[in-house]
């Protein structure tokens, strides 16, 4: 798929007719959230019932340190953001590693005043930094801080979108799980910072076989062979919790369906996703008949079988996705309610999992 965009410059954008519907996206209304408070029009951004109740004060309060105007219904959406705001750059210590947050404040950065830095206690994901170096406005990496200098350019260029990562984590762990073949996944990215699921599978005994491609449009990519393995529990290492968050709830079916016990810790902000995906992973599991223990950051999970049952996905996608590739294992049939947002990250889901034999069929509510 090629999609042109002809571009209008950073002061050519115009006041949307109406409020901006984000749907389930966090990751939308984050972004837009610093794009918008640097221009000259003002506007409302609101999502979906699940986004609706996400915390947004942590994106709104480091730009309202750049001088952005903006409101928030006790700290959730919808956002309100007056134009009209003089922006200028700050340095901010991250309290908590998010990549939206930080993406925020850098596209919020092209319309201050000095230079915008950031300090991560956790390098998160960087796709933000290699997209604005590769439309022509580099940022500039100190370890754990990264700096936008003002006074830069964007220009239009080509830019070559691997396959998400995310997404094809939930057909890697299918892979391990299965009794046969090899399941191959092309011109898949493999950006260093989102890679902490593929460490995680292989310290738990997946076969996976990585051949990374030469860099071009600024992110990595290549190609994953994954075949069936046995997996074991681990203690999952701190250092792969920012680089792998998003595929957590695919690390609880993997925990429990490994010999052994796993420890997932330091993962309290699976917590605030659009579910609290600690504890519906953990109430997902446990009907399913796994022994897990709850903790404020993580979960300890004893590994084994799990049974056939319906489970409450909470409406979010990446829970229900997960639930589905658990029934490649389970003794009977999963069924898994609340889908609908499903099609958010992956909308092809239901296709791709029959092409890789995974026996998936949706049902009407």
């Amino acid at each position: 798929t090629t999609v042109r965009i002809e571009g209008c410059g950073l002061h050519g954008l115009s006041a949307p007719s109406s409020v901006l519907d984000m749907g389930n996206s966090g990751t939308a209304m984050r972004l837009f959230a610093g794009l918008l408070s640097g221009q000259r029009f003002d506007s409302t951004l609101s999502g979906d019932a699940s986004l609706s109740k996400r915390p947004m004060e942590r994106v709104a309060e480091p730009l309202r340190q750049m001088g952005a105007l903006i409101a928030t219904d006790g700290g959730c959406p919808p956002l309100q953001i007056t134009g009209h705001q003089a922006l200028h750059g700050i340095e901010y210590e991250m309290p908590v590693a998010s990549a939206q947050v930080k993406s925020a404040i850098l596209l919020a950065g092209l319309y201050a005043s000095g230079p915008t830095s950031i300090a991560e206690a956790t390098v998160t994901r960087d796709h933000t930094e290699r997209m604005l170096s590769l439309f022509g406005w580099p940022t500039m990496r100190d370890k754990n801080r990264v700096t936008l200098p003002d006074g830069g350019r964007l220009t239009g260029t080509r830019v070559d979108v691997p396959g998400d990562l995310s997404s094809a984590a939930f057909f890697l762990l299918a892979g391990c799980l299965a009794e046969q073949g090899e399941l191959i996944v092309e011109a898949i990215g493999l950006n260093p910072t989102r890679t902490g699921i593929l460490r995680i599978l292989e310290l738990m005994g997946a076969d996976l076989e990585i051949d990374e491609h030469p860099c071009e449009g600024g992110e990595p990519s290549g190609r994953i062979v994954v075949r069936p393995s046995h997996l074991h529990g681990i203690q999952i290492p701190p250092e792969f919790v920012s680089t792998a968050i998003d595929e957590f709830p695919l690390v609880f079916v993997a925990a429990a369906l490994a010999d052994g016990e796993t420890v997932i810790s330091g993962a309290s902000e699976l917590r605030h996703k659009e579910s609290d995906r600690i504890k519906v992973m953990v109430q997902g599991l446990k009907t399913l008949g796994a022994t897990v223990e709850e903790f404020p950051d993580g979960a300890v999970i004893q590994g084994g079988q799990l049974t056939g049952g319906e489970i409450d996905s909470g409406g979010d996608h990446r829970v229900a996705m997960a639930f589905a590739v658990a029934a490649v294992a389970a003794k009977g049939p999963i069924r898994i309610l609340d889908t609908e947002n499903v099609g958010t990250s992956f909308p092809g889901f239901i296709n791709c999992s029959r092409s890789a034999g995974l026996k998936v069929s949706e049902v009407s509510a």
